[in-house]
């Protein structure tokens, strides 16, 4: 049997776990805060695979072993890859308060509509962009993913935020301190980060709620219509190829969507409202304004940057999608740039047909498969004498290219 203890946020170690193990394994603090039998063996936890080998050398001859972990071990903890080494059945698990809970405790907030990230050993620009995307995330650190690194990426695009780094949590050295981003990226903040949440408090918390994490909150529905977004003159994308182009788009938390050429920021919005951080890309001083007003309408945040592509675009991190509307002739160029830097899939509505070979070169060029449509929709529309007739909307070409072998990030709890 392996026992595997959550401590470190002011539980101790219960001694009858410990009492008869044959091995305690754990950090070096867990060892050290807990009395071991004198026949017990420890081991400080440093790379996995070689402890997991010598916990199954002390499994397979019936000694217990007994595994300290830090909070609640089955939340983004060694749980997991105990129970696919040795299996479910030979674990017996006593959780304790993960990091993340006492955090939100410490500070008097619910969490149950929080996304939490891990970002230890992994690219933390998944929690980057969740914490663009979501007004309430925790964001489990490690070396390189701490709050230096996430306090730069966000200074530059979503300054407003408010960090609260949680360090050394149930210690006597508990602190949590309240940042900017800006402030954050500016500190060296060494190893006792426990936790650090990011809170965009310009936007009010929701109701009580039945489901927990962030994606809990699904839009109801999607390809809104032109209505429900100010625009100018009709110049908007139609719900019809929004649909589509969301279906191609495929934006999910933890994604950077671009929407390059935005206008009303109706692709955005979407997209945010879907879970994803985006970056929206408007050359129209007016059509900004726009923009942050149909976010703020739909109660999402859209990164908008005032400027024309393709040289705007090296502002910007590296997106997983990117959807391009409108473009002159500088549209092909455009494309191209995109496809260089997306990560999974460019999307391109276009109604000119003369610049069609040349975006699906600029897609195939860079090496994505290419395919589109034609889309052509006709609406219902009312008569005089209570009759309906069909009202062709104008033809609109979507293509879209997508990367061979895309890269998926992993480490959202929802």
């Amino acid at each position: 049997m392996i026992t595997v203890v959550g401590t470190g946020t002011g539980a101790p170690a219960p001694l009858d776990a410990v009492a008869e193990a044959g091995l305690v394994v754990g950090g070096r603090r867990h060892l050290d805060a807990v009395r071991l039998p004198a026949a017990a063996e420890r081991l400080v936890l440093g790379p996995l695979a070689p402890a997991l080998d010598t916990i199954e050398e002390y499994v397979a001859k019936g000694r217990r072993v007994v595994v300290l972990a830090s909070g609640d071990p089955g939340f983004f903890g060694i749980v997991r890859a105990l129970a696919e080494r040795f299996g479910a059945r030979r674990l017996d698990v006593r959780p304790g308060v993960s990091s993340v809970a006492a955090a939100f405790a410490r500070l008097g907030l619910a969490w149950d509509d929080a996304a939490v990230v891990s970002a230890h050993g992994r690219d933390p620009r998944t929690a980057v962009n969740m914490c663009r995307a979501h007004p309430k995330v925790a964001v489990l650190t490690g070396p390189g993913a701490g709050p230096a690194e996430l306090g730069a990426a966000l200074a530059r695009t979503a300054p407003g935020r408010v960090l609260v780094v949680a360090s050394a949590l149930g210690s006597a050295g508990e602190r949590l301190e309240r940042v900017s981003p800006a402030e954050a990226a500016g500190r060296d903040w060494g190893t006792a980060v426990s936790v650090v949440l990011c809170l965009d408090e310009a936007r009010a918390p929701g109701p009580a709620r039945t489901l927990a994490g962030a994606a809990a909150v699904r839009p109801v529905g999607w390809a809104l219509d032109e209505g429900d977004f100010a625009h100018r003159d009709s110049m908007i994308t139609k719900f019809e190829v929004r649909a589509l182009a969301l279906a191609r788009l495929g934006p999910r938390p933890g994604d950077l969507v671009w929407d390059v050429g935005s206008g009303s920021g109706s692709v955005a919005v979407e997209c945010a409202r879907l879970g994803a951080a985006v970056s929206a890309v408007e050359k129209a001083a007016d059509g900004v304004g726009r923009i942050r007003a149909n976010a703020g309408a739909h109660g999402v945040d859209v990164h908008v940057l005032h400027g024309e592509a393709p040289a705007a675009l090296d502002e910007l991190d590296t997106p997983d999608a990117v959807f391009v509307g409108g473009g002159g002739h500088g549209l092909p160029g455009i494309v191209a740039e995109c496809a260089r830097r997306a990560r999974r899939t460019v999307v391109v509505a276009m109604a000119a047909l003369d610049r069609v070979p040349a975006v699906r070169a600029a897609l195939t060029g860079s090496g994505f498969g290419c395919d589109g449509v034609l889309l052509q929709s006709s609406r219902l529309a009312p008569l005089p004498g209570d009759v309906t007739r069909l009202a062709a909307a104008n033809p609109v070409f979507l293509l879209w290219g997508v990367r061979p072998h895309a890269v998926a990030d992993e480490g959202v709890a929802l």
